[in-house]
């Protein structure tokens, strides 16, 4: 799959689990944000805002903001206060008199005096208020990464460093923005914006405009999140996180199908990967990006002591080769490596019996890569342990488990290659990108 194919399925993805609320929004995070970025730009909603200010548009509001400050609106408030025997304000004789006729009568020293007060609080200063204020608030948060010369802040505000102080300055110090109240959390409303859409001034129309943007943004619109997908999330020469993000929502699709009840998504934290649990009369929970510590699974390469047998090590090599030249059709030589996984623990409430899935993922269609990619695999298979104990073994036959409980996702080949069929005897199975809609089910089952 290229680049495009993957971010129009992960577009699809992100609008059907993330956006319904079900997909926990960090996991995302975590795997699109660029590599510079801190742990707090894991927050969705943060890495969406810092699309939203990486927009040119953006700039040029800030760029052109002092100067539209200086014809704010305002409209004058009155307000009415009745007096005895002093006045504030001017006197509104016609209310005096019917106050006096009404309430007071024979009363000269009763008094209703008009009070005249300048307004910001206006819808459209609203809008403004509160476009500037997530402007100033993203920005605060990610300045040290728009100074510095990131691939991902592109254009925008590169050479307008002295904008972000600008801005700064008119938080702190301009006497307009200050008067303006700040927004309640579920302002602006929808009338307010197509007030400030409507406006006679250029500034509110606009700030209205880019508020509705951001909205579409958090509302998981198509084009919206293919956007950030595309143009600030993910460098252009990075499809590794994408590939990966891909493979892992298969699963999380596949297994939504296999099972009756809903999933229980889990946010990532320190130490824990986890990302879905299914619980019915089996326990299935998915991992991802790492070996799931918490559960006390680990993968430890050591060499065995026993030198009259193959260890663990040595049937690796040998297993590596032989299953990379059936698939191939040709003789190869081993090599190693070792990136990160997903995982797949099924637990029986019966009888407390686990049984696993360590899926490798490669985005490439090398035959060097894919040969090193089963190698791996086997490796964590062979490695795997639960409370440091072997989970496949002891015999040299049983190192990679069942054949069913190793899988390797790669990108599409051109050559002809094994079929999912034809690999039932190898403990690896190697399943291309596009072959993974169809075929993961039928894994899946064999594990659960």
């Amino acid at each position: 799959m290229n680049r495009d194919e993957l971010l129009d399925q992960l577009t699809e993805d992100i609008l059907a689990h993330v956006m319904r609320g079900s997909f926990p929004e960090r996991e995302l995070a975590a795997s699109i944000k660029p590599e510079q970025l801190d742990e707090r730009f894991e927050e969705y909603e943060l890495l969406l805002d810092l699309h939203f200010i990486l927009k040119s548009d953006i700039v040029d509001f800030v760029r052109d903001l002092r100067s539209h400050l200086r014809s704010v609106r305002t409209e004058t408030r009155t307000t009415s206060r009745t007096r005895r025997g002093t006045v504030d304000g001017r006197i509104n004789w016609n209310e005096t008199m019917k106050k006096r006729y009404s309430e007071h009568p024979r009363d000269r020293s009763i008094f209703v005096c008009d009070d005249r007060t300048i307004d910001y609080d206006i819808p459209e200063n609203i809008v403004l208020k509160r476009l500037i204020s997530i402007v100033h608030t993203t920005i605060r948060e990610a300045e040290e990464y728009l100074r510095d010369d990131y691939d991902w802040v592109q254009e925008t505000w590169k050479g307008n460093e002295d904008l972000i102080d600008e801005l700064q300055r008119i938080v702190e110090r301009n006497v307009h923005v200050r008067r303006i109240r700040d927004p309640d959390s579920y302002e602006p409303t929808e009338r307010m914006l197509t007030t400030a859409a409507n406006s006679r001034h250029a500034v509110y129309r606009e700030a209205a405009s880019l508020l509705r943007t951001r909205e579409r943004l958090f509302d998981g619109d198509a084009d919206a999140i293919r956007a950030l997908l595309e143009e600030t999330a993910i460098a252009p020469d990075d499809q590794d996180s994408l590939f990966e993000l891909f493979v892992l929502f298969r699963f999380v699709a596949t297994l939504e199908r296999l099972r009756e009840n809903r999933p229980t998504y889990k946010t990532i934290a320190t130490g824990r990967q986890e990302v879905a649990r299914f619980e019915d009369e089996k326990e299935i929970v998915l991992y991802h990006d790492n070996s799931a510590s918490d559960r006390n699974l680990s993968f430890v390469a050591e060499p065995d002591e026993d030198t009259e047998t193959l260890s663990r090590t040595d049937k690796v090599q040998l297993e590596a080769q032989e299953i990379a030249s059936d698939y191939f059709g040709r003789e190869f030589r081993n090599h190693t490596g070792r990136p990160d996984v997903i995982v797949l623990e099924v637990i029986s409430e019966d009888d407390d019996q686990h049984e696993y899935l360590i899926v490798e993922v490669k985005n490439s269609a090398n035959v060097d890569t894919i040969r090193r990619g089963i190698k791996e695999t086997l490796e964590y298979l062979a490695f795997l342990r639960v409370n440091e104990e072997f989970v496949f073994g002891p015999d040299e036959d049983e190192y990679f488990g069942s054949g069913w409980n190793g899988l390797l996702v790669t990108q599409d080949l051109e050559d002809e290659t094994a079929s999912l069929e034809d690999q039932t005897e190898n403990p690896v199975t190697i399943l291309q990108a596009s072959e993974l809609e169809q075929s993961l089910e039928r894994i899946l089952h064999e594990i659960l």
